[in-house]
C-alpha cells in the first residue's frame, strides 16, 4: 500500500504475514494436488484434444503456475529479497491470475456457442482455434505485465506491496479493471445466464429434469465462484488506486483498504482449487447427460 510518513501500516503488514501463511499453505497443498492431477489426466489419458479439454488444460496450467509463485510471494512479502527475482515472481503471479480469468471467460463463451448456437458451432469451434485463442491470451497477459517491472526501485521490502507509480497510474488501473475484470465478468455472466435459460427451456419430465437441474447448478456455481473470487480483489485494487491518487486521505480508511486488498488477494487464490473441482464436475455432468442428445447438439460441448 501507499505509505506516507504520517500513516503507519506496520501492524497491518504484521497481521497479514500471519494470515497469509494460514490461508495460503492449505491452498497451495490442495491446489497443487488438484491441478497436477488434472494436467496429468489431460496429457496422459486423453485420447483426443477437444476445444473444452484445451481450455481446461490451459486453465489448470495457469492455476498451477500461480500456485508455484505463492511460496516466493510469501517469502518476498515477509523477508524482502533480490529485486529482479521479486519482480519476476510478481509478474508470474498476476499474469496467471489474469490468464485464468480470460481462459474461464473463453470456456464460458465456448460452451455458450456450442449450446445456444449449435449450427454455427462447427464453423466457430475447433481444436486449432482453441489453441490459437489460448496462445493469444498468454501473449496478451505477458505483454500486459510490463508496467509491473521497475528496475530502478531498490526498496526490496515493499516489493509486493508497493508497486511503482506507473503501475498505479490511471491508464494501467482502468485497463486492469475494464479489460482484466469487467469485460470477462460480463462475458461469463451473460454466457452462463443464457446457457441456464437454454437448459431450462428444454427441460422434460421425470429424471431428465433432475439431470438438467444438475447442469444448471454447475453453471451457476461456476459463475458464483468467478464473482466471489475476483470481485473483491478488483474492488480492493480500485480503492487502493484512489489512495495512490490521493482521493482517499484518511489514515484509518487507508489502513482498512490496505488490509482488504491484501486479504482479498490471498482469498482469490482459492479459485485455483475451485476451478479444478468445478470444471471436473461440469465436464462429467455434461458428458453424462448431453453427449447422446444430437437434437440439442450438446455433444459439441465435450466430444472426448
Amino acid at each position: 500500500p501507499y505509505q506516507p510518513k504520517e500513516c503507519s501500516f506496520d501492524h497491518i503488514d504484521s497481521l497479514m504475514k500471519k494470515l497469509q501463511l494460514v490461508i495460503s499453505i492449505p491452498i497451495l497443498i490442495f491446489g497443487l494436488s488438484l491441478n497436477l492431477l488434472a494436467i496429468c489426466i489431460f496429457c496422459c489419458f486423453l485420447k483426443k484434444w477437444t476445444e473444452s479439454s484445451i481450455y481446461m488444460v490451459n486453465l489448470a496450467f495457469a492455476d498451477l503456475l500461480l500456485l508455484l509463485s505463492l511460496p516466493f510471494k510469501m517469502y518476498f512479502s515477509r523477508e524482502g529479497g533480490q529485486w529482479s527475482l521479486c519482480m519476476l515472481t510478481k509478474a508470474l503471479y498476476f499474469v496467471n491470475m489474469y490468464g485464468s480469468i480470460f481462459i474461464i471467460a473463453s470456456i464460458s463463451m465456448d460452451r455458450y456457442i456450442a449450446i445456444n448456437h449449435p449450427f454455427k458451432a462447427k464453423l466457430l469451434r475447433s481444436p486449432k482455434k482453441a489453441w490459437v485463442v489460448c496462445g493469444f491470451i498468454w501473449i496478451i497477459v505477458w505483454l500486459s505485465s510490463i508496467p509491473i517491472y521497475d528496475f530502478h526501485n531498490t526498496d526490496k521490502v515493499s516489493c509486493f506491496h508497493n508497486m511503482s507509480d506507473k503501475a498505479w497510474g490511471i491508464p494501467t488501473i482502468l485497463s486492469v479493471e475494464i479489460f482484466g475484470f469487467l469485460i470477462p465478468l460480463t462475458v461469463v455472466a451473460y454466457c452462463s445466464i443464457k446457457i441456464i435459460q437454454t437448459l431450462l427451456r428444454y427441460k422434460k419430465e421425470g429424471e431428465m429434469l433432475a439431470e438438467q437441474m444438475a447442469c444448471v447448478r454447475i453453471i451457476a456455481a461456476n459463475l458464483m465462484v468467478f464473482i466471489v473470487s475476483f470481485t473483491p480483489v478488483h474492488l480492493g485494487i480500485f480503492l487502493q488506486f484512489l489512495v495512490r491518487q490521493h482521493v482517499i486521505v484518511d489514515c484509518s480508511v487507508k489502513q482498512g483498504i490496505s488490509f482488504f486488498l491484501q486479504m482479498t488477494l490471498c482469498l482469490a487464490n482459492v479459485n485455483c482449487c475451485l476451478d479444478a473441482i468445478c470444471y471436473y464436475f461440469a465436464a462429467k455432468e455434461f458428458r453424462k447427460n448431453w453427449v447422446q442428445r444430437p437434437s440439442f447438439s450438446l455433444k459439441l460441448v465435450l466430444d472426448d
